[in-house]
C-alpha cells in the first residue's frame, strides 16, 4: 500500500515568507511518494518534499528555474496503478476527452493550475485529480492538497484535503 501526497501550485519563492502550512507537513511525514503537479517555482521546495518521500514533480508555466530538469509531463506506475501528471489540463469544456486522449493508458491523471480542487471520475473510469493549492487559494474557500492511496493496482482512497 502507497500514501501519496498530490501537491501543485505551491508557489514559493526563494526567500519569500510563504510556506507550506504544518499540517502538509504532518502528511508529508506518512507519505510513501509525493507529487507535485506544477507552479513549484523553486528547486529548493522539491529538494525538501525529497527528503520525505520520493518526490515527482511536472513543469508549471511559473516554473522557468526549473526548465530542463523537470518534465513537462509524466506518466508513471503506483503498484501497478498509471498515473499521468500534467500542470494544466486546459479548459474546463472538454477536459475528459482531452485527458484520455493524452494519456490514453491512465487510471488517474493528476494536475494543477487552475487553483481549483477536482476530484472526478472521467471517461472510461480515468479519474481526474487537481489538488488546488496548499498556499494560494485565489478565489477558493480554503487551501488545499490531495491525498491518494494505492493497493495492488487499486485506488482505495482518494480525498482534497482542507488545510
Amino acid at each position: 500500500m502507497t500514501e501519496i501526497v498530490v501537491l501543485s501550485d505551491t508557489h514559493i519563492r526563494p526567500g519569500g515568507r510563504r510556506r507550506l502550512p504544518d499540517a502538509v507537513y504532518a502528511a508529508l511525514g506518512a507519505a510513501g511518494l509525493i507529487l507535485h503537479a506544477g507552479d513549484v517555482v523553486c528547486a529548493d521546495l522539491l529538494h525538501e518534499l525529497g527528503g520525505f518521500a520520493p518526490t515527482l514533480a511536472v513543469l508549471g508555466n511559473n516554473d522557468v528555474d526549473l526548465l530542463g530538469s523537470v518534465p513537462e509531463e509524466r506518466l508513471l506506475t503506483v503498484e501497478g496503478l498509471r498515473i499521468g501528471m500534467i500542470h494544466d489540463s486546459g479548459a474546463r469544456k472538454g477536459r475528459e476527452g482531452r485527458m484520455r486522449r493524452r494519456f490514453p493508458t491512465a487510471d488517474l491523471v493528476a494536475f494543477g493550475h487552475s487553483h481549483i480542487p477536482l476530484d472526478t471520475e472521467g471517461i472510461d473510469g480515468q479519474r481526474l485529480f487537481n489538488p488546488g493549492s496548499p498556499t494560494e487559494r485565489r478565489a477558493q474557500p480554503v487551501h488545499t492538497y490531495g491525498r491518494l492511496v494505492v493497493d495492488d493496482a487499486r485506488l482505495v482512497e482518494h480525498e482534497i484535503v482542507a488545510v
